[in-house]
């Protein structure tokens, strides 16, 4: 449990937790990003790519991002992204016309069958962190690392739990997000009744960031929202 102090809505809230703490975590713990360096994002639509954005460009960073679909790169460069890709399967060419030596760090949120391409796009020294599995696809077979990482590009993951997330980062970026300085995106509610739907959005990627039930107050035990009369 980490405390904090909000008068943030529950469906903004609900938002925040899970969603920074694997971005911030990525970045700041696995990556060690720093001001200045250039980072590749890739699956930039999901709710952790457009939070990593945030984070990344608070941090300084230049971001590159990806998305599969050309509709949506708008909403990319709109969330902080200094250049959106298109990603086919292969970015790395592209990555490297922009950043010729390849990018410092990369996030990688598909999986393994995007893992390797990543791995191109990255430089000398650089690292990549291994923390998503969008595709559904986890296990590379028959992992041979001499042949399978470039040379001298690092390779490492993350999957961290709520108590991570240092509290004075949580209310810190909360109160960023109250004041309007600091924006995770807006995610997609639904009510409680239409829970189906929402399961059904998420398994079609109908749906960019993240996804909130809100359950109404009086349902057993969910409690009081802030601000409910006594």
């Amino acid at each position: 449990m980490i405390p904090f102090r909000s008068e943030l809505p529950w469906e903004v809230l609900g938002a925040v937790p899970e969603t920074l703490q694997t971005a911030y975590g990525s970045l700041v713990t696995a990556l060690d990003l720093k001001a200045g360096e250039t980072l590749l994002v890739r699956g930039g639509t999901s709710a952790t790519g457009i939070a990593a954005t945030s984070v990344a460009k608070d941090l300084g960073a230049a971001v590159l991002s990806t998305t599969r679909r050309a509709e949506r790169a708008s909403l990319l460069t709109e969330r902080g992204a200094d250049h959106v890709l298109v990603d086919d399967g292969r970015v790395a060419g592209r990555v490297r016309e922009i950043v010729p030596e390849g990018v410092h760090a990369a996030l990688e949120l598909v999986g393994t069958p995007t893992l390797p391409d990543t791995l191109a796009a990255t430089r000398v020294r650089g690292t990549v962190c291994f923390t998503g599995m969008l595709s559904n696809e986890w296990i590379v077979p028959d992992f041979y690392p001499i042949g399978y990482l470039p040379k001298a590009v690092r390779l490492t993951a993350y999957g961290g739990e709520s108590g991570d997330l240092p509290g004075d980062v949580l209310q810190r970026y909360l109160d960023r997000i109250a004041d309007g300085t600091f924006d995770l995106g807006a995610p997609t509610v639904y009510p409680f009744d239409e829970i189906r739907r929402a399961h059904d959005d998420l398994e079609h990627n109908r749906t960019v960031g993240k996804q909130v039930v809100l359950v109404a107050p009086g349902r057993s035990g969910t409690g009081r929202y802030p601000g409910d009369p006594e």
